[in-house]
């Protein structure tokens, strides 16, 4: 059995229709799906091997703490790391690398 040859300009047509037909609020999550595919790091980490190495003594530890901490405290909202850091979500959704 063979497998019918993909007729791109139909796969093109049948994606605008789709983009068309989404809510304005869902159309910026499309637009960044999109860059993500087409950004070399993203293509480079999403094909990149998957870590296998144990974790050391000290990892372990770390981890441990963290749950433990977590378990008696409220974790820290993305909001306030960022107000921390003086940026904006905005600012990281638009970073362009520099050329």
């Amino acid at each position: 059995m063979s497998v019918p040859e993909l007729d791109l300009n139909s796969e093109r047509q049948q994606v605008h229709f789709l983009l068309d037909a989404l809510p304005d609020a869902k159309v910026p999550a499309v637009r960044g799906m999109l860059e993500a595919m087409l950004d070399p790091v993203s293509i480079a980490l999403a094909n990149a091997p998957i870590d296998d190495e144990p974790l050391t003594v000290e990892e372990i530890k770390a981890l441990d703490e963290s749950r433990e901490w977590l378990r008696h405290n409220a974790g820290i909202p993305h909001e306030w790391v960022l107000a921390e850091l003086g940026i904006t979500q905005d600012e990281i959704d638009n970073f362009k690398e520099p050329q």
